[in-house]
């Protein structure tokens, strides 16, 4: 197990960047802009790959030591 519970750099920009793709497809539903909404929903995959090559670059946590 971590200790951190994922508390990284890596985890945070991750989320955050995801946590704004919900924001603007949503606002992009709400005024029927259907180019907005796949904006937001671009941004979903997009967050997940930059989590992960921030995890690879070292601010992600360390491996579990078993």
């Amino acid at each position: 197990m971590t200790a951190n519970h994922g508390n990284t750099p890596a985890a945070w920009t991750g989320v955050g960047i995801i946590l704004i793709g919900f924001l603007v497809g949503g606002i992009g539903l709400l005024i029927l802009s259907w180019p907005l909404f796949w904006v937001g929903v671009a941004l979903g995959p997009l967050g997940g790959i930059v989590g992960y090559v921030l995890a690879k670059m070292g601010l992600g946590h360390d491996p579990v030591q078993r």
